[in-house]
């Protein structure tokens, strides 16, 4: 099994529709079983996906150990894709119960998904650097950043940085790249935000772009995948290609599973 957490350091960074589509393109394109997973308070990711978030329970009653993790998984509409939904909670849950006095508590995430049995694990994290993200962090095996050509995506992505090296040291895992959202091909300062990109993590620009695309919002208002509502849109094209070239980045993780069965 292995486990992406998709990062950003500030909202309206396309990191929701990203984690989503990316986990459902897997799933539809490449027969991957996925679970996705909302770790953000805002539940964008559960209503992303159509589903209420004050209807169901997230990991926080998992972490606080109120449930089990199979108690709190919804099997979707959308074969080979699972979710576990995000709620209110999560927000506090690390200063909350048996967690506040619990000095590991960001390694807890980690051990609940170990025993799960998937192909991929997708975990969506907060727009901040904070216990929520800490703990998606040191539960991955490699992580995806997502980011938009504007001044303050570009700029949060230095301290992003830091705290991912902050982690990674005790904790490691590898970084798969840096997804760029809202992307304009002919924007005129797009050679200055890829220079920063590849400034601050050097070599992990991923080619794929995901270009400005109503089509995506239009898919979250329904509680679908872009490639349910509009599979012959440019966002539809640039999200299956993205979910394409980070499988591939992957390959030889899967490869040396398929030599352990």
């Amino acid at each position: 099994m292995i486990t992406i957490s998709v990062c950003s350091f500030k909202g309206g960074t396309g990191k929701t529709s990203v984690s989503l589509n990316v986990g459902a393109a897997l799933a539809k394109f490449h027969g991957k079983r996925v679970l996705m997973v909302d770790f953000d308070a805002q539940a964008n990711l559960t209503a992303g996906l159509g589903f209420d978030p004050d209807n169901y329970d997230s990991l926080a009653a998992v972490l606080q150990e109120n449930k089990q993790i199979e108690e709190v998984i919804i099997h979707t509409d959308h074969g080979g894709l699972d979710l576990i939904p995000a709620d209110t909670w999560l927000e506090r849950v690390e200063i909350t119960g048996i967690l506040a006095s619990d000095r590991y508590s960001h390694e807890k995430l980690k051990k609940i998904l170990e025993p799960l049995d998937y192909d991929i694990v997708i975990i969506d994290t907060p727009p901040s650097l904070c216990w929520l993200t800490e703990s998606a962090l040191i539960a991955c095996d490699y992580a995806l950043v997502c980011a938009t050509p504007e001044f303050y995506s570009i700029k949060g992505l230095q301290r992003l940085s830091y705290f991912m090296h902050y982690i990674s040291e005790r904790h490691p895992f590898e970084l798969l790249g840096v997804a760029l959202s809202f992307w304009n091909p002919r924007g005129k300062s797009n050679e200055n935000f890829l220079q920063v990109i590849n400034d601050t993590f050097p070599g992990k620009e991923l080619q794929t772009k995901i270009r400005r695309d109503i089509a995506v919002s239009e898919a979250s208002i329904h509680g679908k995948p872009v490639f349910d509502t509009r599979p012959k849109s440019r966002a539809a094209e640039d999200l299956t290609g993205l979910a394409e070239e980070l499988l591939n980045k992957m390959s030889s993780r899967f490869t040396c599973q398929s030599l352990t069965l």
